[in-house]
């Protein structure tokens, strides 16, 4: 939670920076409120990042990606939010080799995800087939259920504003609205090998640097 806390404080840094502090003006900012919901993040903690994001002294907070291989061939993406970029390759770097792991160039395995906008929503017994027909004209390209029973609808990146809106006007509850990273081909391990690759996912989770990992592990 701590780490969830963390993470959506910056973005909302970088959405204030960005385009101010209206909700109604920053769809960005909005997608912040909704995850920060989402994660049981206090209204009272929202606020108060807003509004150290408004101070001249906040962090300037820069966004970006690493990209390397786990042990096995398994691809990894890293995005950053960070104010020191010097502290954060060399950290990156480190898990990747402590995990027998190596950090590559830009564009050494971005190839190998799509960028989509991935919205998860209340299902209170909607019909897909329905669901599908209603959102398709508004850059709907995937429709599912999560293990938890939760509708989940991606879009192509550049649709996602348009999704946002639509679900919006149809009042449809949205539980979390993020931009994601989806494979385009995944890798099955066994036991061991899996254990060995979401061993550095772990540890690149935990760094206080990083937003999100992707992986192409099955």
């Amino acid at each position: 939670m701590a780490k969830d806390f963390t993470r959506i404080g910056k973005e909302i840094a970088i959405a204030v920076k960005a385009a101010g502090p209206e909700p109604d003006n920053n769809p960005a900012l909005r997608r912040c409120y909704l995850n920060a919901k989402a994660c049981n993040m206090p209204k009272d903690r929202v606020e108060a990042a807003i509004k150290r994001a408004m101070g001249k002294d906040t962090s300037n907070y820069e966004e970006i990606t690493y990209e390397g291989h786990a042990p096995h061939g398994i691809a990894i993406l890293v995005e950053t939010a960070t104010d020191n970029s010097t502290r954060t390759v060399a950290n990156v770097r480190m898990h990747f080799t402590k995990c027998n792991g190596s950090l590559g160039t830009s564009g050494s395995v971005a190839f190998g995800f799509t960028r989509m906008g991935e919205f998860k929503i209340k299902n209170s017994g909607q019909n897909l087939d329905d669901l599908e027909l209603e959102l398709i004209d508004f850059g709907l390209e995937e429709i599912g259920e999560d293990s938890e029973g939760n509708i989940i609808i991606r879009t192509a990146f550049n649709e996602f504003g348009n999704m946002a809106k639509a679900l919006d006007e149809k009042k449809i509850e949205v539980v979390t609205a993020e931009l994601t990273r989806i494979p385009t081909t995944t890798m099955e391990l066994d036991e061991e090998a899996a254990n060995d690759v979401l061993k550095l996912v772990d540890k690149l989770e935990q760094d206080e640097d990083v937003q999100k990992v992707y992986h192409n592990l099955k």
